[in-house]
């Protein structure tokens, strides 16, 4: 194989790494911002909340993923990281 398309698509590769990391790392910091700001402002609690912390209660974890996605329009990870940041309150 030609050398200079391997190089090519490696430097591809690890320019798209660096934005994706670089994107990540914004998002983090904005997500942070707008946790701050909702703590100053005292925005009320997303409704759907109290819901899906009666459905951890009742064990209905996965039911709880599925409605976080519906309503909130997660991924499957965000939908999971989200109830699970709802469990870790409960302790």
């Amino acid at each position: 194989m030609d050398y200079t398309l391997i190089g090519l698509v490696l430097v591809a590769f690890l320019y798209l790494f660096n934005r994706i990391v670089t994107l990540e790392g914004r998002v983090i910091r904005m997500k942070n911002t707008v946790d701050q700001l909702t703590k100053q402002v005292e925005l009320p609690e997303d409704p759907i909340n109290q819901e899906l912390r009666e459905l951890i209660k009742e064990g209905e974890d996965v039911k709880a993923i599925k409605e976080a996605r519906k309503v909130l329009g997660f991924s499957l990870v965000e939908g999971k990281e989200y109830v699970d940041s709802l469990k870790m309150e409960r302790k």
